[in-house]
């Protein structure tokens, strides 16, 4: 067993490695409800269960949202069914390659909480504007990360339509229908029994949307997740030790280094030049779009916006 936490660990600290982390979050805080109804249950207090769930779902009142503000965040890491964090955690794992592959770590943790955040905003709102709804609001419970793994769905429709899936039993097609198929559903259903999830699969979508159309137009709507996920992980990297040095170095050597380290991170987010795409180009004539190394794929992306 302790094999089995080193090996989720190990996977949670890499490096670059958000689309995994996100997938572990959900998972790790599904086993330890799982557990938790379990062993209540067992000692026959499952009122104490029902009573920690509700604490992480969002409900369908403002009344009882302002008593409970923190579900906005905390109903899409959660699940309580098998086959629920199954299906949200493929849809995510599918797509999400996609972004951190052309857009980056970053973008993808923006998307997904932005995504989310969105899909129980809409929830919210139509279940205290729109006069079906609001007969329902009472007795509203939502939870689940579809809303969030919508958002990255449709980002990656917006930024790659032609882009395609080999599917079983229906061979090649592009993400663009298969993300219009999903929403289609959503929309048929957000009148049935699971109206809230489809209402936020819709926010979802429409966070996804918007958030990549404004990204290809400069605009990156995710800054204020980046700048809270770098201070809660500055907050949490280990202090370095303090070292006491006497040497001297000149004030030229020290400018030199500074430039050359600011010039190194800047550059890699840089437009390329003709000649870098150019490069990228041959070989993809040579070797098939599929050789390119990551960097390349997202170099030869922002070199798309720059027309």
């Amino acid at each position: 067993m302790s094999g089995l936490f080193e090996d989720f660990r190990s996977e949670f600290n890499k490096p670059n490695n958000t689309l995994v982390q996100l997938i572990l979050i959900n998972t790790v805080v599904f086993l330890v409800l799982l557990l938790t109804k379990v062993g209540l249950t067992l000692g026959e207090k499952d009122y104490v269960y029902g009573f920690i769930r509700s604490q992480l779902m969002i409900p369908g009142t403002l009344t009882a949202f302002a008593h409970k503000p923190w579900t906005l965040f905390t109903y899409f890491f959660t699940h309580d069914e098998i086959f629920h964090i199954l299906y949200n955690m493929l849809f995510l794992y599918w797509f999400g390659k996609l972004i951190d592959e052309y857009l980056g770590n970053r973008r993808l943790i923006g998307l997904y909480i932005m995504g989310g955040l969105a899909g129980g905003l809409l929830y919210l709102a139509m279940y205290n504007l729109v006069p079906y709804f609001q007969h329902y609001a009472e007795g509203a419970r939502m939870l689940g990360a579809s809303a969030a793994a919508f958002s990255v769905a449709v980002g990656a429709a917006t930024l790659l339509p032609n882009y395609t899936f080999h599917l079983l039993f229906f061979g090649p097609v592009r993400i663009k229908y298969i993300v219009f198929f999903f929403i289609i559903l959503s929309v048929a259903q957000s009148a049935g029994a699971n109206a809230g999830g489809n209402l936020a699969h819709l926010g979802g979508a429409l966070m996804g949307f918007f958030y990549v159309k404004l990204l290809q137009n400069g605009t990156d709507l995710g800054r204020p997740i980046y700048w809270i996920a770098d201070g809660w992980s500055n907050l949490l990297k280990p202090k370095p030790a303090v070292k006491v040095s006497y040497r001297q170095r000149s004030n030229a050597s020290t400018q030199a280094s500074s430039y050359v380290s600011s010039a190194s991170s800047s550059s890699s987010l840089s437009t390329p030049d003709q000649d870098e795409v150019d490069t990228i180009l041959d070989k993809i004539s040579r070797s098939g779009y599929e050789s390119l190394t990551r960097e390349e794929k997202q170099k030869l992306f922002r070199a798309s916006q720059r027309n």
